[in-house]
Order: C-alpha cells, then structure tokens, then sequence
C-alpha cells in the first residue's frame, strides 16, 4: 500500500511539476490528451525513474525497457496480462524511444495498441511549434502558431470530451511529436500568449491552418461544406515569396487509376483527367477520372486525398495528360483554410504582430484569454 502511495504522489510531480508559471498563468488543471501510437502490434516504454500502474492503481513493477505485445482486449507484459498500463518518469516517457511529457496511458485498440499522451496544454504547445514551423521564424509567427494551436486543441477538446483522446498528433490534427524538439523560442512564444485563444461570438473558434495558400486562402465550405463566419477566405499574396509555394508532380495514368480504385472510385485504366470548374477562390471544385467505364467526377479534396496529400499539394493546380502520365502544376500546400503559416512569416517580417496577423486570417474574431470566456 505503501508503495501505490509513493507512486501516485510521484507521478503527481512528474504531471504537475513542469514549468508551473506557464500552467499558473492559463488554467491549473488544463490538460490535454493526444494519441501518439495507435494500432500498433508493439510499443516500448522507456524513461529515468520509470514508474507504472495498472487500471486499478496500484503500482506495478516493470523492469524498463518495457515491452508491450496487444492481446484481445489487454496488454501482454512478459506473459502478464493488463487492462491499461500507465507511465511516467522523472523527466520524460520515451515511447518508442521518443521523449513525451507527462504521462502515457497504453490501452488496446481496435486493431492494435493505442498510447495517449496526457500533459498539460502548455507544454504539448511547446513541443507541437517547431512540428507545425519552425521557431527559427520571427517571434511574432510563432506566437501566431502558439495561439492558434492552443485554440484548436481547446475546440477539439470541447468537441471529443468523452473519447479516449482528443487529438491526432498527425496532420489529421495537428502534428506533435513529444518534447524531443522543443526549445527556448517556442516556450518563449507559448509564455507570452498563455492563455490566449481566438474567439467569435464568445466561442472558440474552429482554427483551422495550413502551410501555404498560394495567393488566397479558402472558404471553409468550399472544402467542408459549412459555411463558418470567420473562414471565408482573405486575399494572400505573402506566402508567394515561399518557393515551395509553387509545385508539380508527375505521376503515371497507371498509378493514378490504382490509387483512385484503391480509395474505392469505379475506374478501370485511366486515360485521361479533365479539371471541373474553379469555385469562387480559384481552387477546382472537382476533376473526372475518365477511363474505359467512362467518366467519375471527384471532388478537388477527395482527390487529393486519393493521390496523397503530400503529392497533390492543394486544389490550386491544372493538370496535363500525354504519353500515359499526368503532369500536375500548382500553388499552394494545404487544404487553404484559416491561418496560412508561410503567410503569416511574411505579415511578422513586415513587421505585424500576432493579434494582426490572427485577425487578418480569421475576420472577426477576438483574441482573448479562455478561462475568463462567459
């Protein structure tokens, strides 16, 4: 018994015990929690002083490095069987030999083990920056990105609060990868906003953001089909001076019509691709896939998440087909929505702070500080 105790009141230290100015200054209590693992056959937990409990909470002696294999509907620790194992450390958990702060739950998933970083905002906002930018930019950008980042992971909260987790740590949330990369300039950035969230009549807001729009940001219907206020797209011309604004790929009809059947389109050998119309911010609206069953029309998002993301950069592009390949030339990196952070480099370079830069991308909204929202 007396062991359980010291294990609780060590991970209490171990949770609560970080920069606890920056906890002060938003909320005591605020955490968040983010999947970092999900459907993985194993995981390994590492990490000075490694303490763990069990679903009941009662300590657990586990000789680190701990592996951990997935059974159905438990985990498997040198042939003991749990329900959930927990973890923290005197610095840092290593899961998978990347350091995460706080602490992390590893629970089985549907199709394999899930791990949950639980910690509190502030410091997932630190180690998130230089994921999502880089704090190398100017400080004004980055407090943007600080702000912005703090938002949506409160709307996000908000919105998922009875699920196991309540962010992705990919590019289906926001990308993080534990405290591994953080440093002076983005606890700088989170410091001098704690707190600080945009919001529209009293809510938080839905901040959405990507890398570069390519000379306007988009409306969030055209991508979602709800049309939200505050994210009806503003003219950008200043993430144009980023090279990597502009790009092309090229890619075969025979790798397209895979790609497109795999995602479950009805084509059988592409021949050709035929951009639809432009919606009012320039982007394509849909392209058909024409092939030997005819033609499908698909929209420009769905496409590009057909192809990949990261081939098809955004839906800012045109496309030209000869000699079995397709050639895709265009701007921009991202679904075009909110906030652009190539933009928002060039606005703090110009010499504009973070509250102007915020509001220029989201019109309308007002930055203030969450805990005291009515």
């Amino acid at each position: 018994m007396r062991i359980s105790l010291l294990i609780i009141v060590a991970l209490a230290v171990v949770f609560l015990g970080g920069d606890l100015h920056l906890q002060a200054a938003v909320a005591p209590s605020e955490t968040i929690r983010v999947a970092i693992v999900k459907n993985a056959g194993t995981v390994v937990v590492d990490g000075d002083g490694l303490l763990a409990t069990r679903e009941t909470g009662e300590a657990v002696a586990l000789v680190p490095p701990v592996s951990i294999t997935g059974g159905r509907d438990q985990l498997i620790v040198n042939g003991t069987a749990f329900r959930q194992l927990t973890f923290a450390a005197s610095s840092a958990v290593k899961i998978n030999g990347k350091p995460y702060r706080g602490m992390v739950e590893i629970l089985p998933g549907e199709k394999g083990l899930l791990a949950v970083n639980q910690l509190p905002l502030e410091d997932y906002l630190v180690g998130l920056i230089n994921c999502e930018i880089s704090s190398a930019w100017p400080i004004e950008a980055v407090k943007a990105q600080a702000v912005i980042a703090r938002t949506y992971a409160l709307n996000r909260k908000a919105a998922r609060k009875n699920a196991v987790y309540h962010l992705e740590s990919s590019v289906m949330d926001q990308v993080y990868d534990g405290c591994l990369i953080e440093d002076s300039r983005a606890r700088r950035a989170v410091e001098e906003t704690a707190g600080e969230v945009l919001t529209y009549n009293k809510s938080i807001i839905q901040a959405f953001y990507h890398s570069s729009c390519g000379g306007k940001t988009e409306a969030a219907e055209n991508v979602w089909g709800a049309s939200v206020p505050y994210l009806k797209g503003v003219e950008c011309e200043y993430c144009l001076t980023n090279p990597s604004t502009s790009w092309e790929q090229k890619l075969t009809l025979k790798d397209i019509d895979e790609k497109l059947r795999a995602a479950g389109y009805k084509v059988t050998g592409v021949t050709d691709l035929r951009p639809g119309p432009r919606n009012e911010r320039g982007r394509l609206r849909n392209i058909r896939a024409v092939s030997g069953q005819g033609e499908v029309a698909i929209s420009g998002d769905q496409f590009r998440k057909a192809i990949g993301y990261g081939i098809i950069k955004s839906t800012n592009f045109v496309v030209k087909v000869a000699n079995g390949e397709a050639v895709f030339s265009g701007y921009g990196n991202g679904h075009g929505v909110g906030l652009c952070q190539w933009g928002a480099k060039q606005r703090a370079l110009d010499g504009f702070g973070y509250a102007e830069i915020l509001t220029y991308y989201y019109p309308g909204t007002q930055l203030k500080r969450f805990f005291e929202i009515s």
